[in-house]
């Protein structure tokens, strides 16, 4: 299993669980619309200074950059992670409180795990699905406020999940082109549509101080965030990163509770146990088996490993890693793996 990808996984979850609270306390002045807005054109604009100082430093680019054959499936995931979900996420924190939102955003990974298994055929086991059923059962008993109603935020917040479930398994299709480029163009896109619509509808800009502090939970809860999972899809496959970024919301929850003085309530903590078995179940998975790489040319960043035995043409930036165009030949072995770049093969019976 890859670490570095778990890792990467990781600090996404707790960068976005942060930026939830964060943005909780922020809505109290500025409206839901306006603060979706803000949140990823920050990232956008953060993300496309960080690649301004990098050309203007010559710092030559390892990573592949979008092709116009991405573009289809970035302006899918801009509509569904950048427009839908932080929109309905905004209006879901209006409300409902900050720690029962964060740990609703469990259901994120729920939905991610779904899409993958059911639309892409990710490989799913025993193991996986019983945690799934476990993060499911956490958010239902933490949304249920009577025999015959659910809370409203709570549904807003289950569908700002969903959008980025989709946008998760989309932003797969893209993920062996630039993190930062595909980052970037989503938060300017996003951001500068939901603002423009935001002073449409009668909104206005808060003050320069809580604009930068919206900038800075933009920049890092959404921009950074998104570069460190797109760079994990790489390495885990979008279910498997989604169940690792399932950590995002008990960082929420925890940051609510100790800096925001709301209850640590029974219910809070029977839901957080039963999301914590799923994501334990999920971190405790191991998938090996023989299996087969057919022959495959493809582009994205790279070290010359055991998938990567190559030859070089005269074009072919020097050190490592670097990003070309390249071919893969015929190869069968074993090892334990995730459904990466180079293991999104099918499987005759479930391991």
């Amino acid at each position: 299993m890859s670490r570095t990808g778990i890792l990467l996984a990781l600090l996404s979850a707790v960068l976005f669980g942060a930026s939830t609270p964060l943005a909780k306390l922020l809505l109290g002045v500025v409206s839901p619309w306006m603060m979706a807005g803000l949140l990823y054109l920050s990232a956008g604009l953060g993300l496309a200074s960080i690649q301004i100082f990098r050309a203007g430093l010559r710092i030559p680019a390892a990573e592949a950059p979008l092709r116009r054959a991405d573009l289809p499936w970035l302006g899918l995931v801009i509509l569904s992670g950048g427009l839908g979900g932080p929109l309905l996420l905004m209006f879901g924190l209006s409300h409902t409180g900050a720690a029962n939102a964060s740990l609703l955003l469990n259901l994120e990974g729920l939905a991610t795990m779904g899409i993958a298994w059911v639309t892409f055929r990710e490989n799913v086991d025993r193991r996986l699905l019983l945690g799934a059923f476990a993060i499911l059962a956490g958010a239902a008993l933490l949304s249920w406020q009577g025999r015959a109603s659910l809370d409203v935020g709570a549904g807003l917040i289950a569908g700002a999940c969903l959008c980025w479930g989709i946008d998760n398994n989309l932003t797969r299709k893209l993920s062996s082109a630039d993190p930062v480029q595909i980052a970037m163009m989503k938060g300017l896109v996003a951001g500068a549509v939901n603002v423009a619509l935001a002073l449409g509808a009668g909104g206005h800009f808060p003050t320069a101080g809580l604009l930068a502090a919206a900038g800075l939970v933009g920049f890092l809860g959404y921009g950074v965030s998104l570069v460190l999972f797109v760079l994990a899809l790489r390495h885990l496959g979008t279910a498997r990163t989604g169940a690792y970024f399932s950590l995002a919301p008990f960082v929420g929850a925890a940051i609510a509770v100790v800096f925001l003085g709301e209850p640590l309530s029974a219910r809070l903590l029977v839901s957080g146990a039963l999301m914590g078995l799923g994501l334990w179940l999920h971190l405790a998975e191991r998938h090996e088996h023989e299996h087969v790489h057919d022959e495959l040319e493809h582009e994205h960043r790279h070290s010359h490993d055991e998938h990567h035995q190559h030859e070089h043409g005269a074009n072919v930036p020097p050190g490592e890693p670097h990003s070309h165009r390249h071919r893969h030949a015929r190869l069968v072995h074993s090892h334990a793996h995730y459904p990466d770049l180079h293991h999104r093969h099918t499987h005759r019976r479930t391991p």
